[in-house]
């Protein structure tokens, strides 16, 4: 069977492209030799599991260590029945040692015991009759909430000094984010663990990292040696530029052009073929997509992304870090600073979703939009949404979750609707710098070859109590054109002040010229 690019569930060396596994954690074996208890915490679909399931192969291979991995969504169901959801762990791990270790290893017949006290007596049989130290990887720890996670934890610090004889050697626990938000995870309320942590015996956190650059080129590059169908190193950027090396991503891109889209073998995947991928995938929203898309709503990170989002900074306090390092656990930011959406399809996919509301209902033809020579006859596209606005923006800003960006994101949703059947829309967060920059990119055919027009805009929002943000506006407009190579570009001000004193500072189109030259049109809504 020809590998694949995965993008639903472990990896396997033998059907699917892949790093390594064990290079992606290379500190784990030597904090096992430690007899080390410690966490390993990723978002979503970037490898833990292959990662675990790998690792504990090779311990047991080694013929010193009796490893096994273990999923804890068995548990899930029971919520705070800590009784039922250690009878499913343990039933797991029975399970999972007659597929994956030898009979020697496996489990005695687990001892009656009270449920408070059930996996932690089970466990120390099993280390007492294993003829090897026993490791243990519980993945998904996290799905395990209210009074079952924090019963597990407790009987699992509480074996930690009798290890390594009557208690694992070495317990791992792997989930969404790091140990110090277990407490909110057993139900929100710090108070009830009764201790600085649940688990701290740990050694070490550490986190799954997302590919670099040349990992991406090695794993595409499985594909060219098996196939011998070449990526040009101008997709090879792209990929890596719109995924920032996310492993779900990074698949899901190379998958999309091979399977799906069906390039020939006998063509080289180009830039553009990636490109086409990106959005096919932003438009399918797949189960990775969606599963980022559910926590927008969330008020913790709403805190993060909201200002993020319009460009402006959040606020510096304990419970924003908090928030942040949330938002990062899940994958949602870059998991270093600046603060910055995690990858541009994240970025696309966010900004979709939000504006999603808005876009239903707007009525526009795209097609109406497309001059006889094909191009995008974008003039007129900014006069449409003036009307727009002028007829629909308060009520639609009125329904947008995310207040302090809904202006910027009702216009994102019009050229949604009038540009994304043809062309592309890419968005920049000036964080900090309380402004939105985007550029439309619209393709046509000319004297036979094809050509990009591009459109450069910048949106700013005027609040109450503010100066005119239009000498500040041309200001970053200027070197948001310089760095494009385009000489005009559109500044969009929505004057979001009282109604009376907007009203009489409207002008909707004005001309105006940057410090170096460059025209500007300046469309107040």
């Amino acid at each position: 069977m020809p590998r694949r690019f995965n993008t639903a569930g472990p990896c396997r060396p033998d059907w699917h492209y892949m790093i390594p596994a064990e290079r992606r954690l290379p500190k784990a074996p030597g904090l096992v030799d430690q007899l080390g208890y410690f966490v390993v915490h990723a978002p979503r679909q970037t490898g833990k599991t292959t990662a675990l399931r790998a690792l504990a192969e090779r311990l047991t291979a080694s013929g010193r260590f009796a490893a096994l991995h273990v999923s804890c969504e068995t548990g899930e169901a029971a919520g705070d029945d800590f009784g039922e959801a250690q009878r499913a762990i343990l039933s797991q791990l029975r399970q999972n040692s007659e597929l994956f270790l030898p009979t020697e290893l496996h489990p005695p017949p687990f001892p009656d015991a009270p449920d408070s006290t059930l996996l932690g007596t089970a466990l120390t049989a099993w280390a007492r009759a294993c003829p090897r130290p026993l490791v243990l990887f519980f993945d998904e720890i996290d799905a395990l909430r209210g009074q079952s996670l924090i019963s597990v934890l407790r009987q699992l610090r509480s074996g930690f000094p009798n290890r390594p004889d009557f208690f694992p050697a070495s317990v791992v626990l792997c989930g969404l984010r790091d140990v110090r938000d277990y407490k909110a995870a057993s139900g929100g309320d710090t108070q009830r663990l009764g201790t600085a942590s649940p688990f701290n015996v740990k050694l070490e956190s550490l986190r799954l990292g997302d590919f670099d650059q040349d990992e991406l080129r090695e794993l595409y590059l499985q594909h060219t040696a098996e196939t011998g169908q070449p990526f040009t190193a101008e997709a090879l950027a792209r990929a890596f530029e719109l995924t920032q090396g996310q492993p779900w991503l990074v698949n899901a891109l190379a998958r999309e052009i091979i399977e799906k889209m069906a390039v020939p073998m006998s063509e080289p995947i180009t830039a553009e073929h990636v490109e086409t991928a990106k959005e096919r995938l932003i438009l399918a929203r797949a189960t990775h997509l969606d599963s980022l898309v559910s926590k927008l709503h969330e008020p913790r990170i709403r805190r993060v992304l909201e200002p993020l989002l319009a460009g402006s900074l959040g606020t510096p306090d304990d419970t924003y870090q908090d928030d942040l390092l949330y938002a990062r656990d899940l994958g949602l930011c870059a998991p270093n600073n600046p603060v910055r959406v995690a990858n541009p399809i994240y970025h696309e996919v966010i900004a979709r979703v939000l504006a999603g509301g808005p876009e239903s209902q707007i009525v526009a033809e795209p097609k109406s939009f497309v001059l006889p020579n094909g191009r995008l006859d974008f003039d007129r596209l900014l006069r449409e949404f003036i009307a727009f606005w002028q007829e629909h923006g308060e009520v639609l800003t009125a329904g947008v979750s995310y207040h302090e960006v809904a202006p910027q994101l009702v216009l994102m949703a019009f050229l949604q609707r009038v540009i994304n059947g043809g062309g592309f829309v890419a968005r920049e967060y000036g964080v900090g710098r309380g402004r939105i920059d985007l550029l439309v990119r619209w393709p046509y055919q000319e004297g036979g070859q094809r050509h990009w027009q591009r459109h450069a805009l910048e949106l700013k929002v005027w609040r109450a109590g503010e100066t005119d943000p239009l000498s500040k506006g041309l200001t970053q407009l200027d070197a948001y054109l310089e760095r494009l190579g385009l000489d005009e570009g559109v500044l969009v001000i929505f004057d979001r002040r009282e109604k009376a004193e907007a009203a009489r500072s409207r002008t909707h189109f004005e001309q105006a010229q940057t410090s170096s030259g460059r025209k500007v049109t300046v469309l107040r809504a």
